[in-house]
Protein backbone atom coordinates (compact mmCIF):
# COMPACT_ATOMS: atom_id res chain seq x y z
CA UNK A 1 0.00 0.00 0.00
CA UNK A 2 3.11 2.24 0.85
CA UNK A 3 4.59 1.21 -1.97
CA UNK A 4 1.54 1.86 -4.45
CA UNK A 5 1.05 5.44 -3.00
CA UNK A 6 4.58 6.50 -3.20
CA UNK A 7 4.50 5.50 -7.05
CA UNK A 8 1.77 7.34 -7.42
CA UNK A 9 2.76 10.36 -6.02
CA UNK A 10 6.31 9.99 -7.65
CA UNK A 11 4.50 9.31 -11.07
CA UNK A 12 2.39 12.22 -10.37
CA UNK A 13 5.46 14.68 -9.77
CA UNK A 14 7.35 13.59 -13.18
CA UNK A 15 3.59 14.25 -15.18
CA UNK A 16 3.70 17.55 -13.22
CA UNK A 17 7.53 18.31 -14.03
CA UNK A 18 7.10 17.23 -17.87
CA UNK A 19 3.83 19.37 -18.12
CA UNK A 20 5.74 22.59 -16.30
CA UNK A 21 8.91 21.58 -18.87
CA UNK A 22 6.63 22.23 -22.08
CA UNK A 23 5.28 25.13 -20.95
CA UNK A 24 8.59 27.06 -20.52
CA UNK A 25 8.71 30.96 -22.06
CA UNK A 26 11.35 30.09 -24.05
CA UNK A 27 10.88 30.23 -27.51
CA UNK A 28 14.32 29.45 -29.40
CA UNK A 29 12.81 27.85 -32.67
CA UNK A 30 10.52 31.00 -32.98
CA UNK A 31 13.37 33.26 -32.56
CA UNK A 32 15.41 31.21 -35.03
CA UNK A 33 12.66 31.78 -37.68
CA UNK A 34 12.64 35.25 -37.10
CA UNK A 35 16.20 35.54 -37.72
CA UNK A 36 15.79 33.44 -40.79
CA UNK A 37 12.79 35.55 -42.43
CA UNK A 38 14.16 38.98 -41.68
CA UNK A 39 17.44 37.35 -43.64
CA UNK A 40 14.81 36.74 -46.58
CA UNK A 41 13.44 40.65 -46.29
CA UNK A 42 16.90 41.87 -46.28
CA UNK A 43 18.20 39.49 -48.87
CA UNK A 44 15.22 40.43 -50.60
CA UNK A 45 16.14 44.64 -50.24
CA UNK A 46 19.34 43.69 -51.68
CA UNK A 47 18.58 41.82 -54.88
CA UNK A 48 16.08 44.10 -55.69
CA UNK A 49 13.30 42.00 -55.46
CA UNK A 50 11.33 44.07 -53.03
CA UNK A 51 10.58 47.41 -53.35
CA UNK A 52 10.80 49.62 -50.56
CA UNK A 53 7.30 50.04 -49.79
CA UNK A 54 7.37 46.20 -49.83
CA UNK A 55 10.35 45.97 -47.64
CA UNK A 56 8.35 47.93 -44.67
CA UNK A 57 4.92 46.11 -45.03
CA UNK A 58 7.16 42.98 -44.29
CA UNK A 59 9.12 44.79 -41.53
CA UNK A 60 5.94 45.82 -40.26
CA UNK A 61 4.45 42.16 -40.27
CA UNK A 62 7.42 40.65 -38.89
CA UNK A 63 6.76 43.17 -36.21
CA UNK A 64 3.09 42.22 -35.58
CA UNK A 65 4.46 38.70 -34.49
CA UNK A 66 7.63 39.64 -32.60
CA UNK A 67 4.75 41.30 -30.70
CA UNK A 68 2.57 38.32 -29.93
CA UNK A 69 5.71 36.52 -29.28
CA UNK A 70 6.33 38.74 -26.40
CA UNK A 71 2.62 39.07 -25.37
CA UNK A 72 2.96 35.18 -25.09
CA UNK A 73 6.12 35.33 -22.85
CA UNK A 74 4.71 38.59 -20.91
CA UNK A 75 3.12 35.96 -18.21
CA UNK A 76 6.36 33.76 -17.72
CA UNK A 77 4.80 30.86 -19.92
CA UNK A 78 4.30 30.04 -23.65
CA UNK A 79 1.48 27.48 -24.17
CA UNK A 80 1.45 25.07 -26.40
CA UNK A 81 -1.73 26.99 -27.81
CA UNK A 82 0.36 30.30 -27.74
CA UNK A 83 3.42 28.54 -29.75
CA UNK A 84 0.92 27.41 -32.40
CA UNK A 85 -0.87 30.53 -32.47
CA UNK A 86 2.51 32.31 -33.28
CA UNK A 87 3.92 29.59 -35.81
CA UNK A 88 0.58 30.10 -37.80
CA UNK A 89 1.56 33.65 -37.76
CA UNK A 90 4.64 33.05 -39.10
CA UNK A 91 3.68 31.26 -41.61
CA UNK A 92 1.28 33.73 -42.79
CA UNK A 93 4.36 36.14 -42.60
CA UNK A 94 6.49 33.56 -44.50
CA UNK A 95 3.90 33.15 -47.81
CA UNK A 96 3.61 37.19 -48.02
CA UNK A 97 7.57 36.97 -47.87
CA UNK A 98 7.59 34.32 -50.85
CA UNK A 99 4.79 36.67 -52.62
CA UNK A 100 5.92 39.98 -52.75
CA UNK A 101 9.82 38.26 -53.58
CA UNK A 102 8.24 36.68 -56.58
CA UNK A 103 5.92 39.30 -57.83
CA UNK A 104 6.61 41.44 -60.97
CA UNK A 105 7.71 44.33 -59.24
CA UNK A 106 11.06 45.73 -58.69
CA UNK A 107 13.19 48.44 -58.28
Amino acid sequence: MKRTLMGLVLVALLTATAAVATASAATPRVDRREVRQHQRVRQGVQSGRLTPREAARLRAGQARVHALEHLAKSDGVVTPAERVRIARAQNRESRHIFRLKHNPRTL
